[in-house]
C-alpha cells in the first residue's frame, strides 16, 4: 500500500512558485497498475521520485507497506563512480539478495559484458538503461515505478524486455509514467490524473486518459 497524507510539493520559478502537489491526499489501490497521466511539466515524475523515496515533499507524509521499486528510466539511481557490478551489489545489500547472484543475473540479461566492471558515467544512455532494468528485474518488487520506460537495444533484446516485465506483472502493481497512451493502455488498467495540483482517481483507464485530452484543449491554469 503506498498513501500520500497531505502531500504538497512546489518549486521556485522566475514567475513565482510553480505548484505540482496541493495538500494531496491519496491511497494507491492494490491490486490495480495505475497510469499517471497529465500536462508536460505537471510533476508526474516528481511524484514517483517522492514515491520511490528519492526526494522529499515539502509538507506531508508518504507511507509505503510494500517494497516498491526506484523508477525506471531515472538514472539517478546508480552511483556514476562506481562499476554496474557494484552498484548491483549495492542494490542487492540494500534488498537482502545474494551479492554474487544479483552481479550474474544483471550481467547475463543486460548483455553488458565487460562493460559491467566500468563506471556508470562512463556509459551511454542506452546501456544505463539495460543496467537498470535489468537490477530492477533481478529484484522482486511489490509495485514497480515505471517513468517512461523505454525498449533498448536490437528486436531480440526489446522482445525479453517486455517478456520479462509482463512476467513480473503477473505478481505485482505497476505506476507508469509514458507519453505514449499505448504503452499505458497495455499495462494500466486505472489512471491518475495530476492536474493543477490535485490528483483524480478513475477506475478505468480510458476515462483517465479522456479527462486529460479534455484538459489539454483548455488553458492551463496554474495554482498560486
Amino acid at each position: 500500500m503506498i498513501r500520500l497524507e497531505d502531500v504538497s510539493k512546489s518549486y521556485p520559478t522566475s514567475a513565482g512558485r510553480k505548484v505540482l502537489m496541493d495538500h494531496v491526499t491519496f491511497t494507491f489501490p492494490r491490486g490495480r497498475s495505475v497510469a499517471l497521466i497529465g500536462r508536460n511539466g505537471a510533476g508526474k515524475s516528481t511524484l514517483l521520485r517522492m514515491i520511490g523515496g528519492a526526494i522529499a515533499p515539502d509538507r506531508g507524509v508518504i507511507r509505503r507497506d510494500a517494497r516498491v521499486s526506484w523508477p525506471l528510466g531515472f538514472g539517478g539511481a546508480f552511483q556514476g563512480s562506481l562499476t554496474g557490478a557494484q552498484n548491483a551489489r549495492f542494490v542487492a545489500r540494500i534488498y537482502g539478495f545474494d551479492t554474487a547472484e544479483m552481479v550474474e543475473r544483471v550481467t547475463e540479461f543486460s548483455e553488458l559484458g565487460d562493460f559491467m566492471y566500468m563506471p556508470v558515467r562512463t556509459y551511454s544512455s542506452g546501456m544505463k538503461a539495460r543496467l537498470s532494468f535489468a537490477v530492477s528485474m533481478a529484484v522482486h518488487f511489490d509495485i514497480y515505478l515505471i517513468d517512461e520506460l523505454t525498449a533498448v537495444g536490437d528486436a531480440a533484446f526489446k522482445r525479453k524486455c517486455a517478456e520479462t516485465f509482463r512476467s513480473k506483472m503477473g505478481a505485482a502493481d505497476v505506476i507508469m509514467v509514458s507519453h505514449g497512451t499505448n504503452n499505458l493502455r497495455q499495462y494500466c488498467d486505472a489512471g491518475l490524473v495530476l492536474e493543477e495540483g490535485r490528483l483524480t482517481y478513475y477506475d478505468d483507464v480510458e476515462d483517465a486518459l479522456s479527462v486529460h485530452e479534455e484538459n489539454m484543449r483548455r488553458p492551463y491554469r496554474p495554482q498560486p
